[in-house]
């Protein structure tokens, strides 16, 4: 693949509830697949007020996330030690490989957010819980964070 372009609204929408092997029921644009990248995941999440993603952590992938819709409550950093902000429409946000990140939509008429992550794994994420400072220290090291 040299380049490919998309619109949104080409790309088929999935009901995650269909699917016996994905824990959340959100509908999503697989914009990735849509455009055959090999190198990063891209979709689009489309929430209604009070769906969320949970707070979990993944063991190699670097997430992107924008708010491109809506306003969401967004649980970020390690655990003991999260941050929760509220993030409108036009706000990023980033978590490194083992870092703890969740988004809930708080907004009446739902929202949308996107998301890109590095590498495309299939990781169905990691407790924060359950992961030592020291393990952290040493992926973001490894990293170069």
């Amino acid at each position: 693949m040299e380049y490919e372009v998309t619109a949104t609204e080409e790309v088929p929408v999935t009901d995650l509830s269909e699917l016996d092997d994905v824990p959340v029921d959100l509908d999503v644009r697989s914009i990735d697949k849509a455009l055959g990248c090999q190198n990063l995941a891209v979709s689009v999440w489309h929430f209604e007020k009070g769906e969320e993603i949970n707070y979990h952590a993944h063991s190699e992938q670097e997430e992107l996330f924008y708010v491109l819709d809506g306003t969401f409550s967004v649980k970020l950093g390690r655990s003991g030690n999260e941050e929760t902000i509220e993030a409108d429409e036009g706000t990023f946000w980033v978590a490194a490989p083992l870092i703890g990140r969740g988004h809930r939509c708080i907004s009446e008429n739902g929202g949308a957010v996107l998301a890109i992550g590095a590498p495309p794994v299939e990781d169905e994420g990691l407790d924060p819980h359950e992961l030592s400072d020291e393990e952290i220290d040493e992926a973001l090291e490894q990293y170069g964070n």
